[in-house]
């Protein structure tokens, strides 16, 4: 009859109707209580120390729930209504002074129900209750927020000079200088517009500091941290555990010194091989084995060069382990299948993968399959049931504190069972229903879609980690998963991740997650790229053109795709739009039908092209990204740290050590502006020397302003003929 949790469903930017605001409230703030409780109930008080105060019945939580909604998408209105709530109570407290306890009380007639009792003891900042360990001089300022029950957080200040920008964090959409923002470090599923809301799938307690000396740092945790920068100075927030210690990293030295370090503590990438730089398609519609080789013939009857299609919609959809209409026997104690135990229809969906799978082998073309790490539970009988029960009964979930199976708090796949990928066991256990498609099958890699699943700062992983300090680790271990199934196999491990962490570095490619079709999402792609790259993410890409809303226009769809050639990966998505016409495929020639415009597939075609040519030089400077921790997609900063030009173009960059891109990121622009920082370089599309300082040339469409290297030009000029 009766609901309060003191953390709410634990989402980091939202509130739900039942929960405490703040959770933990600092000395002398008055706290919002909200309850939830059944329609009938006519009278909610809360017992409040010895005070008893009346609530009031409250709004559904909408306001926040729009905001996240992200806009038009097949999961947008799952979002909204995710923090809604009908039956919520709530009141606000007097100045919290001390420690309390407190209970509410709901009246139906005679009837009163009570809930357990709640302890909230007040909160201050104050100086040495704890230690910044090898933080060095530059540390400044610090303080501990304290509480009866302990000290929950610590707060300190790192100096910035004038001049010095701030880049890093992780993937970051808004800005490539994130210098007097505020930010924070948590692994979220923000359904598109992450530049507006300023936040990231793949965040990273990391960050470099240019411009000057030069120098960079390393919050050494898992959990979650906030920081601002105003004046002179970074103020850097922390969560604790149970110690009162924060572990920071210092780096010296240049931007790629300082990334050298870094990645020395957490890994970096592997070589991975050279077919992933070619292009990639995909469409979250291609739900058969006839439309996909449809669309595969279509690439070839059209000539434009693939060289790997990403199958989204393959499975059941329930475990993401069979083919769609596939035939077996369920194994009832949760156990993998073998490629023998499945018979496929000749009239279903996918009558013969293996088939279908070696013809696209044979045409050049590696298949990757489509992943979510979470188990539904919304069937009661089948496989997706069996695997259920075997993931709870042998001890493979990720658990409340209580000791229960964690389900699901969030939009996408509500209630799922999520597995504990934090130890090995359960890893391979996951992965083991996978392996006929790698062994038998021969899939190339897997899209690890999802991985921000894990809401609750109490719940509890097998390898000893609670949710605080384990949730962000999650995608991390997802990843790692599936790249030691393809290893065990014998292939490349070709992960394809939106959500990371500290770590992420050394497992698979990543791409930008959702985003629409628009000129400010392929702007605040480029950012994430750079961003991305800065923290050691190598191999990096987007959907070309946005994944979700109506088909961009041609213009869009080309200077997207112009600028996906000089980008780690490049390739093109489209969302689910439950097969209502007109269709949203972002194939060049359904945009060219769609748009009526018939300079898409030629000049398509000329882009896959022209990426074809480029794969020996993106295979060549990936291996010395590797081997140098010189960033593939380089932002300027790297090789120019001290002009300070290069910050009023942050989206231009280089590609490797000798082309420097700058995407055309504006509507009906027929010239645009580079700036070319010291020395000698060289209009790849003329073969005609370039001068040091700003260049402003034409852009036709088939143009995105790129320059190479004086230096270079003798071996690339081939390329571009």
């Amino acid at each position: 009859m009766l609901t309060h949790r003191p953390y709410g469903i634990e989402h980091p930017y939202a509130t739900s109707p039942d929960q405490r605001i703040p959770v933990q409230p600092l000395t002398g703030e008055r706290v919002h209580l909200g309850v939830v409780a059944s329609p009938d109930v006519e009278r909610v008080v809360c017992e409040w120390g010895s005070v008893e105060l009346a609530l009031s019945p409250a709004e559904a939580n909408s306001a926040d729930a729009a905001a996240l909604a992200g806009g038009e998408g097949h999961l947008a209105e799952a979002q909204a209504s995710s923090l809604g709530g009908d039956g919520g109570w709530s009141v606000v407290t007097p100045p919290l002074t001390q420690p309390i306890k407190y209970r509410f009380h709901a009246y139906l007639g005679d009837l009163v129900e009570s809930t357990e009792w709640f302890e909230v003891s007040p909160a201050s900042w104050v100086a040495d209750r704890g230690e910044v360990r090898r933080g060095g001089a530059r540390v400044r300022e610090v303080e501990w927020l304290v509480s009866s029950q302990g000290v929950h957080r610590a707060r300190f200040a790192l100096p910035l000079a004038e001049g010095e920008h701030l880049v890093g964090f992780g993937e970051r959409y808004d800005a490539l200088d994130q210098r007097g923002k505020r930010l924070d470090a948590v692994v979220f599923e923000q359904y598109k517009s992450q530049g507006v809301h300023g936040r990231t799938y793949l965040p990273m307690p990391f960050a470099h500091v240019t411009g000057g000396d030069g120098w960079g740092f390393h919050v050494r945790t898992s959990r979650r941290t906030w920081y601002s920068s105003e004046g002179d100075k970074l103020v850097v927030e922390v969560a604790l555990g149970n110690d009162p210690v924060v572990d920071l990293g210092i780096y010296e030295g240049s931007a790629t010194a300082v990334l050298q370090q870094f990645l020395d503590e957490v890994g970096r990438a592997e070589e991975l091989p050279e077919w992933v730089f070619r292009l990639w398609a995909s469409g979250n519609e291609w739900n058969t084995q006839e439309l996909v080789m449809a669309r595969m013939d279509a690439h070839r009857d059209l000539a434009i060069p693939v060289g790997a299609v990403v199958i989204e919609a393959w499975s059941d959809e329930e475990g993401i382990t069979i083919w769609r209409d596939a035939r077996y026997e369920v194994t009832a104690d949760g156990s993998a299948h073998s490629a023998g135990d499945f018979e496929y229809r000749p009239d279903g969906a996918w009558p013969d993968p293996k088939a279908m799978i070696d013809e696209l082998h044979a045409r050049g073309v590696k298949v990757i399959l489509w992943q979510i790490p979470l188990q539904k539970t919304e069937f009661s009988t089948g496989q997706v049931a069996a695997d259920a029960d075997a993931m709870v009964r042998d001890g493979h979930a990720v658990l409340e504190a209580d000791g229960t199976a964690y389900h699901n708090r969030g939009w996408w796949f509500p209630k799922a069972l999520m597995p504990d990928l934090s130890t090995q066991r359960t890893r391979e256990w996951w992965t083991e229903k996978r392996r006929y498609l790698v062994d038998d099958l021969d899939v190339d890699g897997f899209k690890t879609d999802g991985g921000e699943h894990a809401w609750g700062h109490d719940l509890q992983y097998a390898d000893g980690k609670r949710g605080d300090e384990g949730n962000n680790l999650f995608p991390v271990h997802y990843a790692r998963a599936f790249g030691d199934l393809l290893r065990s196999a014998g292939k490349a491990p070709v992960t394809f991740s939106r959500a990371g962490f500290t770590g992420s570095q050394a497992h698979g490619i990543f791409w930008a997650g959702d985003e629409d079709s628009t000129w400010e999402a392929f702007r605040a792609s480029v950012t994430a790229g750079l961003t991305a790259a800065s923290c050691g993410i190598v191999y990096w890409g987007w959907d070309l053109a946005g994944f979700s809303g109506p088909v961009p226009d041609a213009e869009l769809y080309l200077r997207a795709a112009a600028a996906s050639v000089f980008m780690p990966i490049m390739q093109y998505h489209s969302e689910f739009n439950h097969h209502q016409l007109p269709l949203r495929d972002r194939t060049p020639w359904h945009v060219a039908e769609t748009t009526g415009d018939d300079r898409v597939i030629p000049l398509f075609r000329r882009y896959a092209e022209l990426r074809e040519r480029l794969v020996p030089y993106l295979t060549e400077q990936a291996a010395l990204t590797i081997s140098t921790d010189h960033p593939l997609m380089r932002p300027l900063f790297f090789d120019h740290p001290t002009d300070p030009e290069i910050w009023n173009h942050p989206n231009q960059y280089l590609l490797g050590n000798d082309l420097l891109v700058n995407p055309v990121l504006e509507p009906a622009a027929t010239t645009w502006t580079t700036y070319l920082p010291e020395g000698d370089w060289i209009d790849v599309w003329t073969g005609e020397p370039a001068l040091s300082g700003l260049v402003t040339r034409e852009v036709p469409l088939e143009v995105v302003p790129v320059y190479c290297k004086a230096s270079r030009w003798p071996d690339l000029a081939p390329t571009f003929s």
